[in-house]
């Protein structure tokens, strides 16, 4: 519930119980006056007490009910000033103490629970004692007047305390439920944070497997056609080719991403056929094994970075001096993607940070794959993925 709706309900509640104290205020200085006894003087004098309750409700009374929590001493102050009002009224009218009915709550909902038992014991037997004491009536009506004192008086306390029990509950409830609130917010927030975040790596990993790449080859070819205008022309028109060819795969990469679409290569081609066209950039040999068939998205994306990854990686370290293949197997219930390459090697547990091989490991694990690296010193290097396919019906 909003802190709107919340503060509408309390003060339409609170509404109801200013009308309950002053339905029960009239209907006690009503009775007073209407009264056979006493007489019409100490019946006037007794209503007349009364009247300063409404005032001193309305001033101290509904501020301190208001309060959470109220002020103890100010709730004490207030409180004895409307029994000092109450008690010689109920004293010497005994129709007085219908005003019992508005002042026992207020005990309840201003004061601690021992000083709240202790002024409705004061409310409830004070008047009855006083009363016996003042107008001396026969013992009959001492005894009636004392059980019905007593019988309000246990009413009062068990009725007060299971009302307090409710309260404090609600109250740990209410702060329960904002804490709740708070931590739904602030799940919220964490959940907000941690989708940008995820949403950085991915748009990070994206970048790195495609427009970075493709930089890379880019700068590739250009060094190579650099060392080839003058010597090789042939060579370095077909580099010129790759490098137009190469700058509008990136285009496509880029807008493919801005979509949030397939990639490029897998808009409306194969998997083969996308593999076949990156190893040609890569001048680099493609051998597919197996029935090749139609697989969902994820295993044939992920496959597809993975070659791209790898064979940039070759071209990047190894140079475009050294012979590079790249394989795919197609079996039930599995696809593999393999690059290798005969150039130097290394050691892959010398390789700490960046994207590459990290991201291709974690893009295997996202679909439930795994990827390795095979290298040394010496002696080439194999990249392969495993990813688990399940056959899907071409329609």
């Amino acid at each position: 519930m909003s802190d709107a709706a919340s503060a509408y309900h309390w003060e339409r509640s609170f509404r109801l119980w200013d009308t309950y104290f002053a339905l029960i205020w009239v209907a006690t200085v009503a009775y007073v006056l209407a009264a056979e006894q006493p007489g019409w003087p100490l019946r006037a004098v007794a209503a007349a007490l009364l009247l300063p309750l409404v005032p001193l409700y309305v001033w101290a009374g509904r501020r301190l009910i208001r309060g959470d929590p109220p002020d103890q001493r100010q709730a004490i102050a207030y409180l004895a000033a409307a029994l000092a009002l109450f008690l010689p009224s109920a004293v010497l009218a005994g129709e007085t103490r219908v005003l019992t009915f508005a002042l026992i709550p207020q005990c309840f909902m201003t004061l601690r629970l021992r000083a709240a038992l202790g002024a409705v014991a004061v409310v409830n037997l004070v008047p009855v004692a006083g009363w016996a004491l003042l107008w001396r009536p026969d013992a009959r009506d001492v005894v009636f007047n004392t059980l019905f004192c007593l019988v309000t008086l246990v009413f009062s306390v068990a009725l007060g305390i299971w009302t307090i029990r409710i309260i404090e509950q609600s109250q740990g409830r209410a702060e329960l439920i904002a804490e709740l609130d708070a931590s739904r917010h602030e799940i919220g927030r964490l959940s907000e944070a941690h989708g940008a975040l995820a949403e950085r790596e991915r748009l990070a990993r994206e970048i790195h497997d495609t427009l970075a790449q493709g930089f890379t080859s880019l700068v590739m070819l250009i060094q190579a056609v650099e060392a080839e205008l003058d010597d090789d022309l042939p060579e370095a028109r077909r580099h010129l080719r790759l490098m137009d060819e190469t700058a509008r795969q990136n285009l496509a990469e880029a807008r493919a991403l801005v979509a949030g679409g397939a990639p490029a290569d897998l808009d409306g081609a194969s998997l083969p056929d996308a593999l076949g066209r990156l190893a040609a950039r890569h001048d680099a040999a493609l051998e597919v094994t197996g029935p090749v068939r139609v697989l969902p998205a994820g295993p044939e994306v992920v496959a597809l970075r993975a070659c791209q990854e790898a064979l940039a990686n070759a071209r990047k370290h190894v140079g475009s001096s050294v012979t590079v293949g790249v394989s795919l197997a197609y079996a039930d219930d599995t696809l593999t993607v393999s690059v290798r390459d005969d150039g130097p090697g290394f050691d892959p547990g010398a390789v700490h940070g960046g994207y590459g091989l990290a991201g291709l490991r974690a893009r295997a694990v996202e679909v439930g794959g795994t990827a390795e690296v095979r290298s040394a010193p010496g002696d080439g290097t194999v990249v392969t993925v495993w990813l688990p396919v399940v056959r899907r019906e071409t329609p």
